[in-house]
């Protein structure tokens, strides 16, 4: 099949691209910087079929990039930024996914987020909850995204929705929140509150799962894509046996990370700041529950491998690219 990818170039993106020529697909690349294009797949010699350059919010490429195309892969979404990244996400969504459900194009594969079924209503989190009514840009641009695909859905549009949790592993070209939340909480320890925690999900595994939903015919899904969950407690752990070095545990109260993510937030309208934290990941942080992906799983005859070989093998990737040295990497140092 011919795919149409959007963020591409992006953690997520550029592992789907990869699995997806792996699998004997033809990709067309929708991407702002076709430098960057080459930047990300030249390392990995992965070739790329076409690239149209432009944004997913500019309809007139969008339709040019869904021209001739058999499937669609919608993975991009910008998470920090002011009222343009809601205007952004919202309308990429809207061109990508509604331009190709108007064409008649089917499958279309769309990565949404927890984020946008947060909070759950129940204790586990489902595919099948409510649209989450988080008041930050990212959150409600993913909520109101979830909701236009949703309406598609009722109306039997054949789209797949993926709800990732946080993605980790290795090969990140951007450094994305999750990847220098990892790095920096090796180098200085872990904010570690009674509560929350994260659901770890590897970023092969969400491309393959994300690939063999290009399927056709198969009518609108909903599918729970958050790995396993873990305590920040249990996370610290985790690391500390894999690198075999003891890890900085900082007791932290949940109400003083949210407030640490909100204060930040102010600072970067002033100034950018290098730092992965913001009021809504410390929302995440101190308030996400484990996610139901069980169901995901029997459908679709697939298992998440372990935590502790995601972990490693992000460890070792930030230790070989010179993100963490040898002494915090520790039994997982690049040789």
């Amino acid at each position: 099949m011919r795919v149409l990818v959007t963020g591409g170039t992006g953690f997520l993106g550029s592992h789907c691209v990869e699995a997806l020529v792996a699998a004997g697909h033809s990709v067309r690349l929708l991407a702002r910087n076709p430098s960057k294009v080459d930047a990300v797949f030249g390392p990995r010699r992965v070739r790329i079929d076409e690239t149209i350059v432009g944004d997913v919010a500019d309809e007139r490429i969008v339709a040019t990039a869904l021209a001739g195309c058999d499937a669609v892969l919608h993975a991009a979404a910008t998470i920090v930024g002011g009222e343009d990244v809601y205007a952004a996400n919202l309308a990429g969504v809207r061109h990508v996914v509604g331009g190709a459900i108007a064409r008649g194009i089917d499958p279309v594969v769309y990565i949404s987020s927890v984020g946008a079924l947060f909070p759950p209503p129940g204790p586990i989190a489902t595919a099948e909850d409510p649209i989450g009514q988080l008041a930050t840009v990212y959150g409600r641009s993913k909520a109101d995204g979830e909701r236009f695909v949703r309406d598609l859905q009722a109306r039997a549009a054949p789209i797949t929705t993926l709800y990732p949790g946080g993605i980790y592993g290795p090969y990140d070209p951007g450094l994305g929140e999750a990847t220098r939340g990892l790095r920096d909480a090796i180098r200085f320890g872990w904010p570690i509150t009674r509560t929350g925690g994260v659901s770890i999900v590897d970023v092969r595994d969400l491309a393959g799962l994300a690939v063999s939903c290009l399927e056709s015919a198969q009518g609108p899904r909903r599918f729970m894509a958050a790995g396993h969950f873990v305590t920040w407690s249990e996370f610290a752990l985790h690391c500390e046996r894999l690198t075999g070095r003891p890890m900085r545990r900082i007791p932290t109260p949940a109400p003083l990370v949210r407030f640490a993510g909100r204060a930040l937030d102010l600072l970067r309208t002033i100034r950018p700041i290098d730092f992965p934290l913001t009021h809504e990941a410390a929302l995440f942080l101190t308030q996400l529950t484990p996610c139901d992906s069980e169901p995901t799983c029997r459908a679709l005859g697939f298992r998440f491998r372990a935590t502790d070989e995601t972990l490693s093998d992000a460890i070792r990737w930030l230790s070989e690219v010179g993100q963490l040295d040898a002494a915090r990497a520790g039994k997982l140092a690049a040789r």
